[in-house]
């Protein structure tokens, strides 16, 4: 059976971790009736974005699977 690693990586991990805090203001900011905190999540939702594309990029994301060689046509 293949080697599944979908999402373990630090560059994931990160930006979930902050979308996540970002989605939990934004409620908070709903309850509370607060425009200041709901646009430091919504900010958060792009920063979230951001650090896991840029971690990614930097080599802290997910091996890219490596690509089989021209198959041969059978037909």
């Amino acid at each position: 059976m293949a080697e599944h690693r979908d999402g373990q990586s630090t560059a994931a991990w990160t930006a979930v971790t902050i979308v996540l805090i970002a989605s939990f203001l934004i409620c908070l900011a709903v309850v509370v009736k607060s425009w200041p905190l709901a646009i430091v999540g919504i900010v958060l939702v792009a920063v979230g974005a951001a650090a896991g594309k840029i971690l990614a990029i930097a080599g802290f994301g997910q091996a890219k699977p490596k690509r089989s060689p021209v198959s041969t046509d059978l037909g």
